[in-house]
């Protein structure tokens, strides 16, 4: 039986290319978005096609900022399949609109706090209660949790303070569910990517051009949904089994302290 992977916010940017590296990696997925199922059945039909023996790929529809989506999220998968092995927790808003910290509104705050933070903090909490319920009833049971963050996690952008201080919180919650976990063996992991090419970043990407080009990075080039996915499947697989709440930073080399 192949293991099981949700990944949130599967459809596009670094969640799909997280999807297709597992799917590569021989996992089935439980394939969550907030789009309608019909607009991303090609998307779906895509990952289907990946892996030795083909992939089972399910969509769970939903929104995880809002409680009722996530328990319909969870009871989708366990509908389809036994048990969950990893959730990454992926799906992440940026600012609708790019404000001073001076100017930011309370109703920006909300939203992107409630989908970034809130929303897997509180899935992680369904799901792990699910895990440590298989892991009581099979010792053999392999599980993990993957949380999605950002550079913006301790790099500061004043124009928009919602979205680091989302991401500092799932660094933060990434310890606290990896201290929690321990006694089950089920590790927990932070992976935290730069500068990526995806939607998210399509409209500043002539200020990122610039600024690679300036050395922004030490490896001079957008990262990519795969270079992250790539990552995220090694932790999947167990590659990393004595570093449970550890950050791995896909990034470029754009943190690291030079002169």
């Amino acid at each position: 039986m192949k293991p099981v992977a949700l990944i949130t916010g599967g459809t596009r940017g670094i969640g799909l290319g997280i999807a297709t590296c597992l799917a590569q990696k021989g996992f089935d997925l439980a394939v969550n978005g907030v789009r309608e199922e019909k607009e991303v059945l090609s998307i779906l039909g895509t990952l289907r096609t990946i892996g030795t023996f083909g992939t089972k790929v399910i969509y769970c529809q939903g929104n995880v900022a809002v409680p009722e989506d996530r328990a319909n999220i969870v009871r989708s998968v366990l509908k389809n399949f036994s048990e969950v092995n990893v959730l990454v927790n992926n799906a992440g808003i940026a600012p609708r609109e790019r404000r001073d910290i001076l100017e930011a509104t309370e109703e920006s705050f909300d939203e992107v706090i409630n989908t970034n933070l809130k929303g897997p903090y509180f899935l992680t909490q369904q799901v792990t209660n699910l895990m440590v319920g298989w892991k009581k009833a099979d010792p053999g049971f392999q599980g993990c949790i993957i949380n999605l963050s950002s550079v913006s996690a301790t790099v500061a952008s004043v124009n928009r303070g919602e979205y680091c201080i989302s991401k500092a919180g799932i660094s933060m919650a990434t310890r606290l569910w990896a201290v929690r976990l321990g006694e089950f063996n089920i590790p927990v992991y932070e992976v935290r990517p730069g500068v990526i090419d995806t939607d998210m970043t399509s409209g500043v990407r002539e200020k990122y051009d610039r600024m690679i080009s300036e050395g922004l990075m030490v490896e001079k080039r957008w990262g990519t949904p795969l270079d992250v996915g790539k990552v995220v499947a090694a932790l999947a697989l167990g590659d990393l089994p004595y570093g449970t709440g550890q950050v791995i930073m896909v990034d470029g080399g754009m943190t690291l302290p030079r002169l």
